[in-house]
């Protein structure tokens, strides 16, 4: 993890490697449980049995459960210390290199693509990249965009 004094000290940190955040498994109960919250029911995500005749052996995860790890890992690679708000903004630029079989392990890795002052506070892109343990690719590449207000 990487922690940042106030809003202002992210400024000028572009390129700064964040770390990496805990491992999570992605396991069936999640993977239903945001089907149920998304009423995505898609026969490769939540029936293991029909998803082992399937393209990938086994079930996945959504791709937008996978991405909204990334909420997850954020804060665990970056910190700032001395804030009274901050908030989501957005994402940028969302792909998902490799699917997510279930039982799989991930974690984020995190990078300051740009910080820049926006009215009142200020504006961090971090580039998330998704890591499935023992994968070739990345599960999900992501810029999300934060805004911190001192």
């Amino acid at each position: 993890m990487t922690s940042f004094a106030n809003p202002a000290a992210l400024l000028g940190s572009e390129g700064t490697q964040l770390g990496h955040s805990e491992w999570v498994e992605v396991t069936q109960e999640r993977i239903n449980q945001f089907a149920d919250a998304t009423g995505d029911h898609q026969w490769i995500h939540v029936d293991p049995v029909k998803a082992a005749d399937g393209p990938f052996g086994k079930t996945v995860a959504h791709g937008y459960l996978t991405l909204s790890l990334a909420n997850l890992f954020l804060p665990q690679v970056l910190q700032v210390e001395s804030f009274s708000m901050g908030v989501n903004y957005g994402c940028e630029k969302v792909r998902f290199p490799a699917p997510v079989p279930v039982g799989s392990r991930l974690r984020g890795v995190g990078e300051v693509v740009s910080a820049e002052e926006v009215k009142g506070g200020v504006q961090v892109v971090v580039r998330m990249t998704i890591e499935v343990e023992g994968g070739e690719r990345p599960a999900c590449v992501v810029d999300t965009i934060s805004r911190f207000f001192p």
